[in-house]
């Protein structure tokens, strides 16, 4: 149930009250507002629950893969205008009271969510977060340390050889020797030949090294912005106290910034592509039936509710569990070893995406698997579902929608989490949270015996947006990898004049002065022990 109210919810006067909407199922009444002079949303879950979330991301949209909203997430978060401290974030870890703290980057927005149950620490908190997004020191040092910087192999030699360095540049060195990143990130990029999809967001290590620091600097001018920014909030603090402090914090320093960012809807795909490329192996073993095949399909918008529910229904019949059809054949087949780890429907970003595929074949079994997974899909267009099979996948997804508990993150920033992509995308978050009206349009729909059939033949076997990736192994790609990196490092050096490498030494000098600095810790917030109630 829900009771959508024509009476507008209380705000602070630097804000415009949109809407309010009652979700009884959550226990919850969200609130939209509008920042009248930065055009900033904030969406409030009004509710009794003590632990009150705070979250605010902006739309992150990188043209690169470079990495540049990965490595500005985690610079971002390394001192700002009122609080010049190497390491607030972490400071504040040691003294606070929160229940979670943390930064992510998606693939097209960048959130800074926290937790508290103390009224006094929530309000700390809030204090630094706003201040690390919005006036961030972005130092050269800290880009150098989080981002990427070369060394000399060994410090205060100049003639040893150069190394890259940098958290964000280990960090997704390690992620992209994961097969099934690659596989995802191979599949995105001819998924999405044109959008930010294309990219890898957390950085190519490859391309990393391209970032300067002046193209950070630019992002965060043009992104982390509130004319850009989605508050919002879940607790048992009012809308309009938020809004205080967002207000005199942060947004009353601003003007509003004439600049939409969005992702743009992806060209369609006029037919079917087959795409082949390699992973780097190094196991030992050899390399038969270690090729991956996985075909992956983009669908509709994840914003249209309708769409959504479609999408997550037909994925839930075609894989739920070893009787499921698509799932019974990627397991019973001699084609290869198992099901892809790609399996499934991925509804995070703007355009839908649903994968299937196996792992532990060969090349040249990419025929067969189409052929084999055309086939499932054929069946089920032409024979349908059981309307038994199909009320137990909707109940379960009902279920879903309902049971936001036993994760390891707080109710309310689940909810908030739940909500995010649909604001990111211009779109109705409260709807998103209220999927009652549509769960119950798609009771109605499931009893038409032909529904799941069109579904099959709408969204997968009619649709030509379809990339059949084989991706196959390759002994010899990491060490061509190490001896690219090698060449290019060495170039550099080649380059290098005498001042620029005692500038290389300086800055690595630098940065073993800056991480033994002591900060001076008094000038963040604290909870007192009076703050702490008896």
């Amino acid at each position: 149930m829900s009771n959508s109210s024509t009476a507008l919810p209380s705000a602070h006067p630097a804000f415009e009250p949109i809407h309010q909407e009652t979700i009884e199922s959550l226990n919850i009444r969200v609130e939209q507002f509008t920042h009248k002079a930065t055009g900033a949303m904030h969406y409030h879950l009004a509710s009794q629950n003590t632990e009150n979330v705070f979250l605010v991301a902006l739309r992150t949209v990188p043209e690169d893969s470079t990495g540049v909203a990965h490595i500005l997430e985690h610079t971002a978060l390394c001192g700002s205008e009122h609080y010049p401290v190497r390491d607030p974030f972490f400071m504040m870890l040691r003294r606070s009271l929160n229940t979670f703290m943390n930064a992510f980057t998606s693939s097209d927005w960048t959130a800074y969510p926290f937790a508290s149950q103390n009224r006094k620490d929530f309000n700390n908190l809030l204090e630094v977060y706003l201040d690390a997004v919005f006036f961030s020191r972005l130092n050269p040092l800290d880009f150098a340390q989080e981002g990427h910087r070369v060394e000399f192999a060994e410090p205060g030699n100049p003639d040893s050889e150069l190394v890259f360095k940098g958290v964000v540049f280990n960090e997704m060195k390690g992620a992209m020797s994961s097969v099934s990143s690659t596989l995802w990130s191979k599949l995105c990029e001819h998924l999405f030949p044109s959008t930010t999809y294309h990219y890898n967001s957390g950085g190519d290590p490859e391309r990393i090294p391209d970032l300067s620091y002046e193209q950070l600097q630019a992002f965060y001018r043009s992104h982390y912005h509130p004319s850009n920014a989605i508050f919002m909030t879940f607790g048992d603090i009012e809308a309009s106290e938020h809004q205080a402090v967002f207000e005199e914090k942060a947004l009353g320093r601003f003007d509003k910034l004439e600049q939409r960012i969005e992702v743009q809807a992806e060209r369609r795909l006029q037919a079917p592509l087959r795409v082949q490329d390699s992973y780097a192996f190094d196991e030992s073993g050899g390399t038969d039936k270690k090729t991956h095949l996985v075909m992956g399909w983009m669908l509709g918008e994840s914003a249209d509710l309708e769409k959504l529910l479609d999408a997550q229904l037909l994925s839930s019949v075609l894989l739920d569990n070893s009787a499921s059809p698509l799932q019974h054949a990627l397991e019973t087949t001699e084609l290869g070893q198992a099901p892809s780890p790609l399996c499934g429907l991925e509804d995070s970003m703007r355009e839908m995406v649903f994968c299937c595929g196996i792992e532990g074949s060969e090349a040249e079994h990419a025929d067969a698997l189409e052929r084999m997974v055309l086939d499932v899909l054929q069946q089920v267009a032409e024979q349908g579902v059981s309307q038994e099979r199909l009320e137990a996948v909707l109940h379960q997804l009902e279920l879903h929608q309902r049971e936001i508990s036993g994760d390891s993150y707080p109710y309310g920033l689940q909810l908030i989490l739940q909500a995010l992509g649909s604001a990111t995308h211009y779109s109705d978050p409260i709807a998103v949270l209220n999927l009652e009206p549509v769960i119950a349009g798609m009771r109605e729909k499931i009893r038409d015996p032909d529904y799941i059939r069109r579904l099959a033949q709408k969204l997968l076997l009619d649709n030509p947006h379809r990339v059949t990736l084989i991706m196959t192994p390759d002994t010899a790609l990491s060490n061509k990898r190490m001896a690219a990196e090698a060449a290019r490092l060495a170039a550099i050096k080649a380059d290098m004049d005498e001042k620029q490498r005692a500038a290389v030494m300086q800055l690595a000098a630098d940065l073993v002065k800056r991480q033994g600095q002591v900060d001076d810790e008094s000038i963040l917030p604290k909870v007192e022990l009076s703050d702490v109630p008896a």
